[in-house]
């Protein structure tokens, strides 16, 4: 039997593409490409062939969710610290810091220059 991630792509939506480009990029240490989809300017997040994937989405018809809305956990590897550290200098805000969630690692939820609520996933290294 094939399992199946409950995910297989999402959206963020953004006010300006390149300011937010400009911080995912900085806080998750990897480039966001800055493309075009559906006629939308989208920033593809960094992802495997074979993993989820997801973007930034510039649109008239999309609004960034607040403080309230739908939340998304990014991948953080092994580097949460340093995430948090480069999405305060990139323009965020911490929300919630690092935060411990035995057996499955830690998170931390940041406010990005857009006005989205995006939650961190570090997950717990092997000693």
């Amino acid at each position: 039997m094939t399992v199946l991630n409950a995910i297989n792509w999402f959206e963020i939506p953004v006010r300006d593409m390149d300011r937010a480009i400009t911080f995912y990029s900085a806080m998750l240490n990897q480039p966001v490409g800055k493309g075009e989809f559906a006629g939308m300017p989208h920033g593809f997040l960094p992802s495997s062939e074979d993993g989820v994937g997801g973007a930034l989405v510039q649109s008239d018809h999309l609004t960034p969710g607040g403080a309230s809305g739908t939340l998304v956990y990014l991948n953080a590897e092994f580097d949460l610290d340093g995430c948090l550290v480069r999405a305060q200098a990139a323009g965020g805000t911490i929300v919630q810091e690092k935060t411990a969630i035995p057996p499955q690692g830690y998170m931390a939820i940041v406010m990005d220059t857009e006005g989205n609520r995006i939650a961190l996933h570090q997950p717990p290294q092997s000693e």
